[in-house]
């Protein structure tokens, strides 16, 4: 009698040895929930934990997909720390239960699953590396980060741009790069667009897989971005984070020395508070914040060049006085500076001769400048 598709699969799995233990990982029951349908897309849940090499998953997508009968393969990756805690028996979840992934190419045993903060080590071959946050969403911070970054590398600099935004990678979309990065000695090569080096989760996972993650996992990805991607010999190295101040900020500034930061707001009193605490997250963790910058700052008329103030005056500028540091550019509103960013083509790039990219431009210029002025002696 000829076996059945989950048979076959299962076959397959048993043949993927886990070279930590030695076991293959369906005995050691890292494999759980196959699911399949009659056109032969196959459904499963994997458990990792932070000992176990990440590129196993790698090998359990593959060894399923040279399975006869199956058409598309999705592997959920979950925190195995998480499902078996201490005294719990190794038993399979609710298939029902949440989709944990870790979209790593490749991992250094840990350990323990639960460690303690570590100590910041150094990227020399990184540059300066310059975290650009904001305290709210909806600002332009990953516009102001992939357009600052070009115009650094239109300068001749040597830019890598991380997208450490793990719930919301816009940067993909907004270079205009979108696809799985090649693995070559267990190095990630990272992306090009636009002069700029670039990485993001955005290449590691389906478009609508929601990042459902808490702090050790974002530690994770943060530090493999730094340590496990071939960025070679940078001059700048732009971080675009996530909103807000939790942990993939903090992920950032235990894994590595930042240089300085960013701090992205609009003009409104609503943003500006919240970007007060960005900054003040910062300079809690002796990081330099270089200084504000102030984006949307009015709507240039496409017909006369008359401003119009639609999110009010002079926010930045306040904020920047009540922290003591320098206005470091204000952005003006403009339609094609969305357009650009949907189609792949910043600003910067797509209308050099813009008001937007001329500010953009400026602003890379006084980022360099407050760069050399915390430099250390």
């Amino acid at each position: 009698m000829s076996q059945t598709l989950h048979e076959r699969i299962a076959s397959a799995l048993a043949r993927v040895v886990n070279p930590r233990t030695g076991t293959d990982v369906l005995t050691a029951e890292m494999v759980r929930d196959i699911g399949t349908t009659p056109a032969g897309r196959v459904r499963l849940t994997m458990l990792l934990s932070p000992a176990d090499p990440a590129t196993l998953v790698r090998d359990v997508r593959e060894a399923v997909e040279r399975v006869e009968g199956v058409a598309d393969v999705r592997v959920d990756v979950k925190d195995a720390s998480e499902v078996d805690g201490p005294g719990r028996s190794r038993q399979p979840p609710p298939s029902s239960a949440p989709a944990r992934a870790l979209p790593v190419m490749n991992a250094a045993p840990a350990a323990a699953p639960r460690p303690s903060a570590p100590t910041p080590v150094a990227y020399p071959h990184l540059g300066r590396i310059i975290a650009v946050s904001s305290g709210k969403g909806g600002v332009g911070k990953s516009t102001v980060a992939t357009n600052l970054a070009i115009a650094l590398a239109s300068t001749g600099a040597r830019v890598g741009l991380m997208d450490a935004d793990v719930y919301g990678p816009n940067v993909p979309r907004m270079m205009g790069v979108n696809a799985p990065p090649p693995v070559v000695n267990e190095k990630i090569i990272p992306l090009e667009a636009h002069g700029v080096k670039v990485i993001s989760l955005g290449f590691l996972i389906e478009r609508d897989q929601p990042a459902i993650w808490r702090g050790p996992i974002v530690m994770k990805i943060v530090t493999q971005f730094l340590r496990d991607v071939a960025w070679g010999q940078l001059d700048y190295f732009l971080v675009d984070m996530p909103p807000g101040t939790g942990d993939a900020q903090l992920s950032l500034v235990q894994a590595t020395h930042v240089d300085g930061a960013i701090i992205v707001t609009t003009p409104q009193d609503v943003a500006t508070g919240d970007a007060l605490r960005g900054a003040k997250m910062f300079q809690r963790v002796n990081v330099p914040v270089l200084g504000i910058v102030e984006n949307m700052s009015w709507f240039e008329c496409p017909h006369c060049g008359k401003p119009t103030a639609i999110f009010g005056t002079g926010g930045g500028k306040r904020l920047a006085d009540e922290l003591e540091l320098p206005l470091l550019g204000e952005i003006p509103l403009d339609p094609r500076i969305h357009e650009g960013g949907d189609r792949g083509t910043p600003i910067v790039v797509a209308e050099p001769g813009s008001s937007a990219a001329r500010a953009l431009r400026t602003l890379a210029d006084r980022v360099t400048s407050a760069l050399g002025a915390t430099a250390t002696p």
